[in-house]
């Protein structure tokens, strides 16, 4: 992601290289966009559906006993690239996992990119190259779009939409209220490696390891658990509010209480360090390759090993337990004895972070 893009091997590179910059001519519905769209975007993204640029995408879906899975996202992290990712394939897998989390197969995604003027073309290039890499990697179509121009000072670089349609298989049944009591708690691996790199990139933070946005596609390792068992209740990614806001949101869904012990959440020491060194909770850290599993407890063992047999799940751990007590509530045990309430957070303590 770090190498400059060379706009020379662009299919039919001239109308693009006489603007090394998205200008509002790029957003008229003239030539110019014409010309950003058959050239940029459809030479990285194309496919039969795409390639006839309706208004709307006509699928074939044989929904047989199958039901849709659908989500829509927006995207407007800050910086566009950074250690691990970009907001290019961010806002691919950000939307698959959504999908994912219903136990869906993620089938087709849409895409609206909303620019700004004084864009470098060499970036919009780089990040539509990972966005195009990213769907080829999930097996996803991008099947519709739109591309609109703001006025410089209005957009921050480069916005990004997206909406996902996937398919549920029959007899998966996810849902945020189906947890129950006794049901086991799992996350999938370390947590605060996305909002820990955006910030390193921020706060000019240098450690011993470089630490890397966890952006993933997650879809693969929830076929994974679901082929070791159905008895999966409930799945949220932590992104936003991380950890803490998706077990909240859980808990308050299934009206039940969660209680976990906090030295048993996998974290990485550079992650730890720098919460630490800004004096924040990495519980509350946003992920984008993380998810949480409230699964039937007396299956927890075969998930989990299902999980251990994925490269995004080997370090998934059982963290805690779905209670009747406080109802709606989420408690975790420290390290030294005692227990704490682990809220919703108050506000927006990584702005814009995904």
């Amino acid at each position: 992601m770090s190498e400059p893009f060379d706009i020379s091997t662009w299919t039919c590179p001239l109308p693009l290289q006489n603007y090394p910059t998205i200008v509002m001519g790029h957003g008229s519905g003239g030539r110019m966009m014409s010309d950003l769209i058959r050239h940029m975007f459809l030479p990285l993204l194309d496919n039969e559906v795409l390639h006839q640029l309706g208004d709307a995408a006509v699928l074939d879906i044989d929904l047989d006993l199958s039901r849709l899975a659908f989500s829509t996202d927006s995207f407007v992290v800050h910086p566009l690239i950074f250690p691990g990712g970009s907001i290019g394939d961010l806002a691919v897998y950000g939307t698959v996992n959504d999908v994912a989390m219903t136990g869906a197969r993620p089938l087709f995604l849409s895409a609206a990119f909303i620019l700004e003027e004084g864009l470098p073309m060499e970036k919009l290039g780089q990040i539509t190259t990972a966005f195009a890499a990213a769907a080829e990697k999930t097996g996803v179509q991008v099947v519709t779009g739109d591309t609109k121009v703001v006025n410089k000072g209005h957009g921050d670089g480069l916005f990004i939409n997206t909406t996902g349609i996937g398919l549920i298989p029959p007899g998966v049944q996810i849902a945020p209220g189906n947890a129950r009591e006794g049901d086991a708690v799992i996350v999938s691996g370390t947590i605060g490696d996305h909002g820990m790199a955006i910030m390193s990139v921020r706060e000019g933070l240098e450690f011993e390891t470089r630490i890397l946005s966890d952006t993933a596609p997650l879809h693969e390792l929830v076929e994974t658990m679901l082929a070791a068992s159905l008895d999966i209740h409930c799945l949220r990614d932590a992104t936003r509010g991380g950890l803490a806001a998706a077990l909240n949101e859980l808990a308050k869904s299934s009206r039940v209480g969660i209680s976990f012990e906090e030295d048993r959440v996998p974290l990485q020491p550079a992650v730890k360090a720098a919460c630490e060194m800004l004096g924040m909770d990495p519980l509350y850290v946003a992920n984008e390759g993380k998810l949480v599993a409230i699964v039937n407890g007396e299956i927890a063992d075969e998930v989990l090993a299902a999980m251990h047999s994925h490269p995004l799940g080997q370090e998934a751990t059982l963290i805690g337990r779905v209670v009747v007590e406080h109802p709606g509530m989420v408690v975790s045990k420290t390290g030294i004895g005692g227990s704490r309430v682990v809220d919703l957070p108050a506000g927006e303590l990584l702005p814009r972070i995904c």
